[in-house]
């Protein structure tokens, strides 16, 4: 009999969304003890700061490049290599997945891709590498808004049918997704005080259909669990039973708020050109959120609800994950039971006077919380890691655990369990999904220094989305970069990244030295470039 593992990730969750990362207001007791007992990696980054390409490289092991999901729109592959499927084949694991996936495009009503026809179907058999797989996403239902109120469209996921089938007045309960309409005390957008009762909000729904399976396993089997959380990620619309816990009133704005309009303008305008387009309504941002919104029109008031709702979702994981380990304790598995959780990207949440995510290459979106609780009969002494470290190294730790041979087409390394660990850089990439943008944007992390290269723009050149929503998307968005644009911060003298360094004449040999690290670790991008098959 080995070691158990229970991988826990969440959606949109930032770096310092946990005590153990120095939050001081949500109360997240469960995930700070597995922290105490394990190890806290204080550089962790993504390989991609949105959803589908984060995701897919946790799966496979490979850098986004490899697996060719460059983007949100572009399905990953049905043969793409699994660490839940090599480990079931070579150590004879017992699989599961619970919650979001999101390896394909999320909002396919018609089940046009097999994460959402599976749903359709009422399959939750093999898929993926997973014996079983049963998926939630962050809304009960795709919901049009009418004269005469939300109009279901449909339910999306197998979370949102079991709502259907069991508490369809709850189909609307949740704010639109990607909508911006305004909610919540004070109409923030995509916020709500959403009505659904607790036990039935996708956090607590999620843990139990952990428990559930778990019930299935014999006492001597070995067992790989992805419990995925769809929160922190927008729309903002918690129980609304539980927004006691944080008055919204009671908030500062985050330390990454410029705190003023005149403010936001300066830091801005040291950033390339999009970061204040977007600001003062000039460029859309319809990479990471919904494409008429401009951030400029937030009130500090409900930068400040945004952030209540958060962590109250933050305390709502915390305390399903609690559920679940007790769960664990009590068949006996404590002791041999692995914990590692993570997040695919983060959140901007008032950084810079913004919410949501892009192309902003910034800790607020690509630097991660990650805790890594060994199981305690392995023996590991507790530490914090501040060698940088990336989603692509999940997949080898996981062999690594299970005591599988880490397969050739996995490009990370398993996780250092020591401060001694030598390590130097991490990179994260950025590519447009849209055709009007033609962004690329390529990071790397070392030495307290973070440092993005932006590639010349493609904008006006097919993505494959074109073929989908029409030419209109090929026409250009109105911010195009040459190849001369950066970003350079020492993320230890400047931790909100305010100060950016790229043209400064005293950084330039710090610059060309990142920039050519950077790409002589870049792996070679896959021969075939898939396409954007539905906008996401």
């Amino acid at each position: 009999m080995g070691r158990k593992i229970l991988f826990v990730t969440t959606d949109q969750q930032r770096y310092d969304a946990l005590g153990c990362n120095g939050n001081t207001i949500a109360r997240t007791p469960v995930i700070d003890q597995l922290a105490a007992e394990g190890i806290v990696y204080r550089r962790a980054y993504n390989q991609n700061s949105v959803c589908m390409p984060a995701r897919s490289t946790m799966l496979t092991g490979q850098y986004v490049r490899t697996h060719g999901v460059v983007a949100n729109g572009i399905p990953l592959p049905s043969d793409a290599p699994s660490v839940a499927g090599h480990l079931s084949e070579r150590a004879g694991y017992r699989t599961a997945l619970l919650g979001k996936a999101h390896f394909e495009p999320g909002f396919d009503l018609a089940g046009r891709f097999e994460e959402n026809a599976r749903a359709v179907r009422g399959d939750t058999g093999p898929w993926r590498g997973f014996e079983r797989s049963v998926q939630a996403m962050h809304a009960a239902a795709a919901v049009r808004m009418t004269p005469d109120g939300p109009h279901v469209i449909g339910p999306i996921s197998h979370y949102g049918r079991w709502v259907e089938q069991n508490h369809p007045e709850h189909l609307t309960s949740f704010a639109p997704l990607l909508s911006a309409l305004g909610g919540g005390d004070t109409n923030a957008p995509e916020t709500k005080n959403n009505p659904i009762p607790r036990e039935w909000y996708h956090t607590d729904w999620i843990a139990g259909l952990v428990i559930d399976w778990l019930d299935t396993i014999q006492s001597e089997e070995d067992w790989f669990c992805w419990m995925s959380f769809p929160d922190p990620h927008h729309p903002w619309d918690p129980p609304a039973s539980e927004m006691k816990r944080v008055d919204w009133r009671d908030l500062d704005l985050p330390p990454g708020h410029p705190g003023s309009d005149e403010a936001i303008r300066t830091v801005l305008a040291r950033k390339p050109a999009h970061w204040l387009a977007w600001w003062e309504g000039r460029w859309q941002n319809r990479e990471g959120g919904p494409g008429g919104f401009y951030p400029n029109v937030l009130t500090h008031d409900q930068i400040r609800e945004i952030n209540a709702k958060v962590h109250v979702m933050n305390e709502l994981i915390d305390e399903a994950l609690g559920r679940v380990l007790h769960h664990i304790d009590q068949r006996g598995w404590g002791a041999e039971t692995d914990v590692i959780f993570t997040t695919d990207h983060g959140e901007l949440q008032g950084d810079y006077g913004l919410i949501y995510k892009g192309p902003f290459p910034t800790d607020a979106l690509m630097r991660l919380p990650m805790v890594w609780r060994p199981a305690p009969s392995a023996g590991v002494t507790p530490a914090e890691i501040t060698a940088p470290v990336g989603q692509v190294d999940l997949a080898p730790t996981f062999c690594t655990i299970a005591g599988a041979p880490t397969p050739a087409w996995m490009e990370g390394t398993a996780l250092p369990t020591t401060p001694a660990s030598t390590r130097e850089r991490v990179l994260c990439e950025w590519d447009s999904q849209f055709p009007s943008h033609g962004m690329h944007l390529r990071t790397i992390y070392r030495d307290s220094w973070v440092c993005t290269a932006y590639e010349p723009s493609t904008d006006g050149q097919p993505t494959g989305l074109e073929k989908i929503v029409g030419d209109r998307v090929l026409k250009p968005c109105g911010i195009h970069y040459d190849g001369t644009e950066g970003e350079l911060y020492n993320v230890d003298d400047d931790p909100h990244q305010f100060h950016n360094l790229w043209d400064d004449a005293g950084y330039q040999s710090v610059r060309a030295d990142l920039t050519a690290d950077l790409y002589d670790n870049l792996p070679t991008a896959r021969p075939d470039r898939l396409l954007v098959e539905a906008p996401t």
